[in-house]
């Protein structure tokens, strides 16, 4: 393998590898536990280290290649996100309350990795109940983001993301309801895909304590993270399928190829203006960016379309929908408390705050409702990618900003380019994608002029997932992709 420290090879160059007899599993993994105990005390990706079972692992692999067998991920080590369900290590979701919970069985993705034969190293950081754009809890501190420590990894697959960066372990799974695979691979500087809803179970990532059950998640998705475009498409295709004990007893999932191979065929429209929240400097460059590359292949670009359904009712939807699920779990004495405050809104507040607090006291008939208008817009996406097959946009309107703990959501502020903006806003980019359950792959676009990794998101048809994740491919070849922030 490359003696290079900061070049790392990616998940096909390790299987191709170990295919060849050029390296083992148990190298790669030891290798890889070096990394970690060597690097990671400056970043705090890896909350819970299963080291003794991945070296087991790794040799059960190398066992069952010297048998014969070859599976997609045999002998690869990866991670897993801390909310994931892995027997026999804690569950907690960054929950003090819950720090001691460990479960029995494995999540079902957990169970595919084992399954396609990956070596799984360890779980890494979330932020508390995974509800936050930056990874830090009580029980297992802050991850810093690798090129800038003093800067957030994103949330919340951020420990996951981080570890990519600093190449402990080849993939990683996370899951993304306001961004939470997308914005820590913008801010980190890798790749993420966000899944069509639907598309990948999720049972088993759960918070402590709660039954792993077939639930059907509205709006909530779990997906794959990778230094590169090409091993998505390798980890999604273990993700990808309905749970074996409901809709997965009828059908497999095939998903249809990529509209196209060559990037001059591909019909783009790429949006850097939200009517709600300013776009930096950075994340504008980094779109434009990719616009000019897809542009210079011959790709058909466009910048506005009648088509395009309206950003600040889907914004507004997005909250609503997100909030009254994020608050469906909260005790009565807090609902109560939100439900005065909502009571108590003006009724011409259309601003996105007012929409999460009204949200978080949905009754089910205003739920319906707002579902209702989530299908309208879906409708409005078919029609646009009638005539269009991707749109390029930003993922956050800003690169990774700086560490922000302030127990309060609603207080925080974002910078961007010296105005101030309620931090939650941010999201509206995420929720371009996830309100309508859109495929979107998260892509490095560039750096910062402070160095920071900058990514853009490319949003596809729903189930036509290899076509954002073939035009991430193309892009990676055209403009370059990951760079590790040691190199």
């Amino acid at each position: 393998m490359d003696q290079n420290p900061w070049n790392f090879p990616t998940a096909e160059e390790l299987a191709t590898a170990l295919r060849a007899g050029e390296t083992t599993s148990a190298e790669l993994t030891d290798e890889a536990i070096t990394r970690i105990e060597r690097h990671d005390k400056a970043i705090n990706a890896i909350c819970v280290p299963d080291f003794d079972r991945a070296r087991a692992a790794a040799h059960a692999a190398d066992r069952a290649r010297a048998r014969g067998e070859d599976r997609p991920l045999l002998g690869i080590p990866v991670t897993v996100k801390e909310s994931y369900d892995i027997a026999g290590l804690p569950t907690t979701w960054g929950m003090p309350t819950h720090r001691t919970y460990v479960p029995a069985e494995d999540a079902v993705q957990v169970s595919r990795l084992r399954a396609a034969g990956a070596v799984l190293l360890g779980k890494t950081n979330v932020p508390l109940s995974l509800q936050d754009v930056q990874s830090f809890n009580e029980i297992y501190g802050t991850t810093n983001n690798p090129w800038d420590h003093g800067r957030t990894s994103g949330g919340s697959s951020g420990g996951s993301a981080a570890a990519l960066a600093l190449g402990f372990g080849a993939l990683s799974i996370g899951s993304d309801i306001g961004g939470s695979l997308r914005t820590p691979a913008h801010f980190c500087g890798v790749y993420a895909h966000k899944p069509t809803l639907g598309l990948a179970a999720s049972r088993g990532m759960v918070p402590p304590t709660a039954q792993a059950l077939p639930v059907e998640s509205d709006l909530a998705v779990v997906g794959p993270m990778a230094r590169t475009a090409r091993d998505l498409t390798l980890l999604l295709d273990v993700m990808a399928g309905p749970d074996p004990l409901t809709h997965g007893v009828a059908y497999d999932v095939t998903l249809p190829p990529a509209r196209h191979e060559r990037l001059g065929d591909f019909r783009v429209l790429v949006l850097d203006e939200h009517p709600l929240i300013a776009t930096g400097a950075a994340v504008r460059a980094g779109v434009d960016r990719v616009a000019d590359a897809l542009a210079d292949a011959g790709a058909r670009v466009e910048r506005h379309t009648p088509l395009l359904p309206d950003l600040t009712e889907a914004a507004l939807v997005y909250a609503q929908l997100h909030f009254s699920g994020a608050a469906a779990g909260f005790p009565d004495e807090a609902y109560e408390y939100f439900r005065t405050r909502a009571a108590g809104l003006s009724a011409d507040d259309h601003s996105l705050d007012a929409a999460r607090l009204r949200g978080m006291v949905f009754s089910h008939r205003d739920w319906i409702r707002a579902n209702h208008r989530r299908e309208l817009h879906r409708h409005g996406w078919r029609q646009l990618f009638g005539a269009f097959d991707a749109v390029v946009c930003p993922v956050t309107p800003t690169p990774a900003f700086p560490h922000d703990h302030d127990p309060d959501l609603m207080a925080r502020r974002l910078d961007i380019d010296g105005v101030e903006y309620p931090y939650l806003d941010q999201l509206v980019w995420a929720g371009l994608a996830t309100m309508p359950g859109l495929p979107a792959t998260a892509v490095p676009a560039g750096r910062s002029p402070e160095g920071l990794p900058v990514g853009v998101q490319i949003v596809g048809p729903m189930f036509e997932d290899r076509t954002p994740l073939r035009l991430a491919e193309l892009l990676e070849e055209r403009i370059g992709g990951f760079r590790a922030p040691g190199a």
